[in-house]
C-alpha cells in the first residue's frame, strides 16, 4: 500500500479560497515565523517549517523538524492561518 503524503495545491486551495492563497502568497514573511510546507521534503518530515532569515530572490533558509535546515522559494509554503 502506497501513501501520498504530499499536499497537492489542489488540497491546499480545498481549505482556502484561491483569492485568500493569492493574499498569503503576496504577504511580507517574517524571520522566526512558522509556515506551512505546500510539498513536504521526506515523509518523516514535519510539514511545517521555521523560517530563519531571508535570502535575495523570495528565497528563505528554513529549518523543517525531522528533516533539518534547507532553502526554499516562498512559492513552497504558506503563513500559518490561526
Amino acid at each position: 500500500m502506497k501513501l501520498d503524503v504530499k499536499p497537492a495545491l489542489n488540497s491546499v486551495s480545498a481549505f482556502y479560497p484561491l483569492s485568500e492563497i493569492k493574499e498569503i502568497w503576496q504577504e511580507e514573511f517574517q524571520p522566526n515565523t512558522w509556515v506551512k510546507l505546500l510539498d513536504v521534503p521526506s515523509a518523516y518530515s514535519f510539514d511545517e517549517a521555521l523560517l530563519l532569515c531571508d535570502l535575495e530572490d523570495d528565497r528563505w533558509v528554513v529549518w523543517i523538524p525531522d528533516h533539518g535546515e534547507t532553502v526554499l522559494h516562498s512559492r513552497q509554503f504558506l503563513s500559518v492561518v490561526d
